[in-house]
């Protein structure tokens, strides 16, 4: 309950579906009653035309058919409504309606009933005039200072002012600089016509000054005026607002007050008649009419204005005196007398609520009905509840869009990878140098319990390595059948990947009894290629850049066992050096200690040590799982390879800053050849030839040196995918040696991973480098952070590509170096610092 709502005096909806504007309503005494009572005048964009009489109406009763005076429908959009002494030889009021190209003047007159229905009412066309140019709004007063008649002053939508002494047309001037109408009103104090320009400017113009101005019978340019007869139209003066304005009000409510009001979008104006500003108001909200109404006060003004809030404020001046809950958002408001009641507030919305309201604090009580006391019946409660729990249950069963986990999968997708390379390789297109790139078949297999829709598969490897074909589309699948497709993987680019590992996924509708088109499903596996698909087996060599060292707790196992495929069977047990090539020409030997449990893996190249540690690792797991051993475990104790992992950086880093060379290089010649050929073509159309003066040379050597940027660029973009498939090798590695080195648990890894490797791709909008500097830098704030000013430290929140690596090789530095001492990876907000035991290593 609250006092501060408009009290409801009468009310009404106008029409269907109709529309109304700020000058659809106009409340005056149309009929020439002489008994001071208002009327309220409605016209709407469908051209309905209504005048009510509003009489008080009980709560809850609708509104009396005798309200409404008159309905009549002028098949043309109005515009606005005024009321005024338009008709020459009377000064009766009569009703000016302006539609988009024509202004009628009607009376209003009424016939007394001789039944109960009332007196009957009808208006009679005193004269009209057709407009040349679209109107947008009128205003009207005594102009020049005529007495007992209004003149008529219509702006149109390009700018022209057409005045009008009631039946004949008078003149029509430009306003200068018009770009957009505005809200326009006379002011009888200084005969002038005041309007808010495109410009946020309030304007005023004298009448006198249009009178004597330049004929405008067509729009003329300012230079054009100057030269033509007769005096330009010249401003009075000018306010500067800075925002546009939605309704401009003149009022002189006594002798010693004459102020113009101009309601902005969020301030409101009180200007003096010379354009001074009296006061302004800052408004909180988003205004949508006002109506200044009295002055209670000798100096003040009181103003009505509404907002788009459903609010009605009331203002003394600036000061607020008083707000009221409106049920709409009012687009028109007019303050009226009718009957005994004077003051009454009328508003009207956008969608044709009509309302007649009053300011009062009479409180609208409220009071709840009575609840029927009923004793409760338990059984028929519970009877209730378990046919609504079926009914539930029921419908879990036919709604079930996404599966549960433990029901058997409608549709099962698996990959069978062949455990022998293809006799005769499948390779397309293959870029490796090699002799010959081997395949390996992969044999994939969907089956369906019911009935799949649309199924469609997709086989994923990531590049360098590629497969023969990687889409497929089933017709539907019947319950119970299955398909089955094959495909060989092999190496395209002359690179080695960082993952043996591809994803098969299989997409699929179920259709159910309320959805027959189906619901979307997914089913997917991930298939491990061999080893030999990239490499082969060559001698082992002694000398390396690069060597790590795996120590085990289980003694050394032959490489006949775990290695069967690369190792020859007739050297036997004494096979403890083992060499692979990879296809792209490098080398990687694996030594197999033979008095202590360690293996050492070395190469060349960093990079190269991954694929072949992650396999030596994976098949001794393999191995001691079949031999029922629970207790193997591999351990790194030697020092993590940062230095030689930054060089794999810095190498990657230099070849996405010489891509963004390029791209500006290519940028800059581009804008070059195409100004060139502008100016070509310039010469081409003259009719008068002028010499090239070697413009054709210029395109020539621009063209040349556009192919040769844009040749560097697409190579410099092939070294910078090999870079980074070598950087995520290593990166692979060097995440490995850290858990064998601090012995992380699977959950830890996989934050280590989300770290280190948070791409697939690497573009130049989001690389590598800032993600990871971004990553590593949260852990070292939370989880790994050793005080609580670190914990403060901000990240920015946006990722930009550095300028160089050193930040970078400094907080992955810093993150081995917390992980030496103690640190422990976590994401739990709970416990940021963390202490447990230190792992004996080196960084």
């Amino acid at each position: 309950m609250s006092l501060f709502k408009a009290r409801d005096w009468w009310s009404t909806i106008l029409g269907e579906k109709e529309e109304f504007d700020q000058g659809c309503l106009c409340v005056a005494d149309v009929d020439n009653s002489g008994s001071g009572q208002d009327k309220v005048i409605v016209g709407s964009y469908k051209g309905y035309l209504r005048i009510f009489n509003p009489h008080p109406v009980k709560p809850g009763d609708e509104v009396q058919p005798e309200d409404l005076l008159l309905e009549v429908q002028l098949r043309e959009p109005i515009l606005q409504v005024e009321v005024g002494k338009f008709v020459s030889g009377t000064e009766g009021l009569h009703l000016a309606v302006l539609h988009c190209r024509k202004l009628c003047v009607y009376a209003v007159s009424g016939t007394q009933g001789n039944v109960e229905h009332g007196n009957q009412y009808q208006i009679k066309l005193m004269y009209e005039h057709n407009l040349q140019r679209t109107a947008c709004n009128m205003t009207y007063g005594p102009f020049g200072g005529v007495k007992g008649r209004d003149l008529i002053c219509i702006q149109s939508m390009d700018g022209m002012l057409m005045l009008f002494e009631q039946e004949s047309y008078a003149f029509g001037r430009f306003l200068p600089g018009f770009l957009l109408p505005g809200p326009l009103a006379y002011s009888s104090r200084t005969d002038s016509f005041i309007t808010v320009s495109s410009c946020q400017q309030v304007e005023s113009y004298k009448y006198q000054v249009l009178a004597f101005a330049t004929d405008a019978d067509e729009r003329q340019d300012t230079e054009e005026q100057k030269l033509s007869s007769g005096k330009r139209l010249a401003v009075d003066w000018v306010l500067n607002i800075g925002e546009q304005a939605l309704d401009i009000c003149v009022v002189s409510f006594n002798q010693g007050v004459s102020s113009v009001f101009v309601l902005g979008e969020r301030n409101f104006f009180c200007l003096k008649d010379n354009g001074q500003i009296r006061f302004m108001k800052k408004l909180d909200y988003s205004p949508s009419c006002f109506i200044p109404y009295c002055s209670v006060q000798e100096g003040t003004i009181n103003t009505l204005i509404a907002n788009h809030s459903k609010m009605l404020n009331v203002y003394q001046d600036v000061t607020l005196k008083w707000a009221t809950q409106l049920p709409c958002i009012p687009v028109s408001v007019k303050v009226a007398n009718f009957q005994d009641l004077k003051g009454v507030i009328v508003t009207l919305s956008d969608d044709g609520h009509l309302q007649c309201s009053y300011l009062g604090t009479d409180p609208s009580l409220f009071q709840a009905p009575k609840v029927d006391s009923r004793e409760i019946n338990y059984e028929e409660m519970n009877a209730e509840m378990k046919e609504l729990q079926k009914i539930i249950r029921e419908a879990t069963k036919t709604q079930d869009v996404l599966p549960e986990s433990e029901k058997q999968r409608d549709v099962t997708v698996t990959a069978e990878v062949s455990p022998d390379l293809d006799e005769e390789s499948q390779a397309i297109d293959s870029e490796v140098k090699a002799g010959a790139v081997p395949s390996v078949t992969v044999k994939i297999t969907i089956q369906s319990r019911v009935t799949a829709q649309k199924p469609s598969l997709a086989v994923c490897v990531q590049a360098p390595l590629a497969v023969t074909c990687d889409q497929f589309v089933f017709g539907d699948l019947e319950p119970d059948s299955s398909e089955t497709v094959v495909l060989s993987v092999f190496l395209k680019e002359n690179c080695c990947p960082s993952e043996l590992e591809g994803t098969c996924m299989v997409s699929y509708n179920i259709p159910t009894e309320l959805n027959p088109e189906g619901i979307p499903r997914v089913a997917q596996c991930n298939f491990s290629l061999p080893l030999k698909l990239i490499c082969f087996p060559a001698q082992p060599s002694k000398a390396a850049n690069h060597k790590l060292t795996i120590d085990t707790n289980k003694p050394p196992i032959s490489f006949v066992t775990i290695f069967p495929d690369f190792v020859d069977p007739s050297e036997g047990d004494q096979a403890n050096a083992l060499g692979f090539e990879f296809l792209t020409g490098s080398k990687t030997t694996l030594l197999a200690s033979k008095t202590s449990q360690r293996y050492r893996i070395q190469s060349d190249q960093l990079e190269d040590l991954w694929l072949v540690t992650k396999e030596l690792i994976h098949r001794l797991e393999v191995h001691f799982k079949k031999q029922t051993c629970k207790d193997f475990a591999c351990t790194f104790s030697g020092s993590i390879p940062l230095q030689e992992y930054f060089e794999l950086i810095d190498r990657h880093f230099e070849l996405r800053l010489n891509a963004e060379k390029f791209q500006e290089l290519l940028s800059e010649r581009a804008v070059q050849f195409r100004a060139i050929e502008r100016r070509l073509l310039t010469r081409f159309k003259d009719k008068t030839p002028a010499p090239l003066q070697h413009l054709d040379t210029l395109l020539e050597g621009t063209f040349r040196e556009v192919i040769a940027l844009a040749d560097a660029a697409e190579e410099n973009q092939a070294n910078m995918f090999q870079a980074f498939a070598k950087l995520k090798s290593a990166t692979h590695l060097v995440i490995t040696l850290i858990s064998l080195w601090q012995k992380l648990s699977t959950d830890q890894v996989a934050i280590l991973e989300a770290t280190f490797l948070p791409l697939a791709e690497d573009t130049q909008e989001l690389g590598w480098e800032e993600t990871v500097d971004a990553a590593v830098s949260y852990l070292l704030r939370t989880c790994l952070s050793k005080s609580s000013k670190e914990q403060a430290l901000t990240l920015s929140s946006q990722l930009s590509m550095p300028k160089d690596t050193s930040r970078l090789k400094k907080n992955i530095t810093l993150f081995c170096d917390r992980l030496a001492k103690g640190g422990r990876l976590s994401l739990s907000t709970d416990s940021v610092t963390q202490q447990t035991a230190v792992m004996p290593g080196k960084t």
